[in-house]
């Protein structure tokens, strides 16, 4: 199952981001996004890319359903 999970943005580097959560940390391309992220931000991380980006509240919401619905193994 493919799933677009909220990360936040721990570091940038030009077009590419690493993005974190749970410990779990992940380069994602940010080529994709129209408006400008900055460290600290969330943004949903899809296939190497983050697709979307969000405010905190939104992406700890998901989060937490997601973390209802699936495992630790699932989410990483």
């Amino acid at each position: 199952m493919c799933v677009g999970v909220p990360m936040q943005v721990v570091s940038i580097d030009g077009d590419e981001a690493v993005a974190e959560i749970d410990g779990v940390r992940r380069e994602a391309s940010l080529m994709l996004l129209a408006e400008p992220v900055a460290v600290g931000d969330y943004v949903i991380v899809h296939a190497g890319f983050a697709i979307s980006r969000l405010d905190e509240a939104d992406a700890q919401e998901t989060l937490a359903m997601m973390r209802e619905v699936f495992s630790p193994e699932e989410m990483g």
